[in-house]
């Protein structure tokens, strides 16, 4: 009995390395691109792991739930880290980074997340870029939700380590990931007597065995159905096209954006300002009295599949996020999602202002370009 799924042949070098040109022709890098055998989690470790130690001093810009994850890392790894922290609700702007490096002048890293899917907001990349680029930081970037979705271009914006996963406006598997790492980033890893080495995390293992080996050789077994599944979203957005996936991404946020205003019943949009907004997934307060888990939770019994979900931790009563990502990035999901989320608030009728979902419809349709 044969299975087409375990049954394959053997990936090849030479296919593992063909896949990797591919991705680093979506980000238009001449930087050496790495695919790790793992979630996005990986990589982003293992960039700072290899990167930071005693004596880096790091500026971290937490605009959501990873900016504290990475400050966390970078701290374990010994560096002295300076949080810039801004309301979820917004975007930080390269003016309060260039006034954090003016403060601290010793920055000699600085970590971002571009597209916050959490929280629902995108941050100015190629203003901040040029800034981080004129102090001479390392520039780590977190682009896992936004590639696909917007513009990520690391060599344009002078990012020296920048990660993407395809488990989201790609539309392809979770199990794997990428980084493009600049020269600068290699040495300060090869100058790092505590980068992880002969380690799962380690970055400098795929330089020395693969890279500078020519890509002859894997490091070990990859992930081959995962690698596949990669080549395969690669190849969907090479046919459909970078610039009119993206565009898909922005008609789906501008139109669950739209929609959710007019849908009325109390619901606002968790981030102020449009031009803050992720392309990747929309974010909602839920009216008050409304617990946001509970409203989602009622609309997901109409359709379970819909990318409905509550904010994570202490935003789990008050957000909602609408994920139009990927596949799910589309006028009828949009109008589904948010005919469902008007249903379940009508149904809870906790607000007491009146639910339109006709107006939503129409606002939908208006707003998709």
């Amino acid at each position: 009995m044969t299975h087409p799924f375990l049954d394959l042949a053997p990936l090849s070098a030479e296919h593992f390395a063909s896949i990797e040109r591919r991705v680093a022709g979506l980000l238009g890098t001449s930087q050496d691109v790495v695919i790790m055998q793992g979630e996005a989690l990986l990589p982003l470790e293992g960039a700072i792991r290899g990167t930071a130690r005693p004596g880096t001093v790091a500026l971290n810009i937490i605009t959501g739930p990873y900016g504290q994850t990475f400050g966390d890392w970078l701290r374990d790894s010994g560096a002295t880290v300076y949080d810039l922290a801004v309301p979820f609700h917004t975007a930080v702007t390269a003016e309060q980074v260039r006034d954090a490096l003016a403060e601290h002048p010793e920055t000699d890293f600085v970590s971002l997340v571009h597209a916050e899917a959490a929280t629902g907001n995108t941050n100015p990349v190629a203003e901040i870029g040029e800034v981080v680029r004129e102090h001479g930081a390392l520039f780590y970037l977190d682009a896992v939700a936004s590639i696909a979705a917007e513009p990520v271009l690391p060599d344009a914006w002078g990012v020296d380590l920048c990660v993407i996963g395809a488990q989201k406006a790609m539309g392809g598997p979770a199990g794997v990931a990428a980084v493009s790492v600049s020269a600068r980033a290699w040495e300060r890893m090869e100058s790092n007597p505590q980068a992880p080495r002969h380690s799962y995390l380690s970055l400098l293992d795929w330089k020395h065995r693969w890279i500078d080996g020519g890509r002859k050789a894997l490091l070990h077994a990859p992930a081959q159905l995962e690698m596949l599944a990669l080549e395969a979203c690669v190849e969907r957005i090479e046919a459909e096209g970078l610039d009119a996936l993206m565009a898909r991404h922005a008609g789906a946020a501008a139109a669950t954006r739209a929609g959710a205003l007019a849908l009325g019943g109390g619901i606002e949009t968790y981030v102020y300002e449009a031009r803050d907004a992720a392309p990747v997934a929309t974010t909602l307060r839920a009216p008050a009295g409304i617990d946001a888990s509970e409203l989602v939770t009622r609309a997901l019994a109409v359709d379970p599949v819909l990318p409905l979900v509550a904010g994570g931790g202490a935003l789990a009563k008050e957000m909602i996020r609408v994920n139009h990502y990927g596949p799910q990035a589309t006028r009828g999901v949009v109008q589904s999602s948010l005919a469902a989320l008007g249903g379940a608030l009508a149904e809870m009728d906790g607000s007491g202002a009146p639910v339109d979902l006709e107006g939503a419809r129409r606002a939908v349709a208006a707003a998709w370009v």
